[in-house]
């Protein structure tokens, strides 16, 4: 079945560059568009950043362009998220998302 584990989350100061990973499994990962996506408490799960199956395409949203990057590598089955400039209002868990399966999640922290 599918497998969806991520990695690299934590505390990080306003400023601070965290880099999450995702360990893909269970699917062709190498013909697979990928997703990062997020949920801050208490509001509704937010689009991060697309990459197609090949690497591409990329698109991000409006609150985190040229501040995040979004990468893959089809020879290891990883999915990764360069998250650079961060701000408190990055607050959030961060899933890793290939259609309807996401993985368990990754705190990611930005605050003084």
């Amino acid at each position: 079945q599918v497998q969806l584990v991520e990695s690299g989350g934590g505390l990080v100061q306003p400023g601070g560059s965290l880099r999450l990973s995702c360990a893909a499994s269970g699917f062709t990962f190498s013909t697979s568009d990928m997703n990062w996506v997020r949920q801050a408490p208490g509001k509704d799960v937010e689009g991060v950043a697309f990459i197609s199956s090949g690497g591409k395409y990329t698109s991000y949203a409006d609150s985190v362009k040229g501040r995040f990057t979004i990468s893959r590598d089809n020879t290891k089955n990883m999915l990764y998220l360069q998250m650079d400039n961060l701000k408190p209002e990055d607050t959030a868990v961060y899933y890793c998302n290939q259609g309807f399966s996401r993985g368990q999640g990754i705190q990611v922290t930005v605050s003084s």
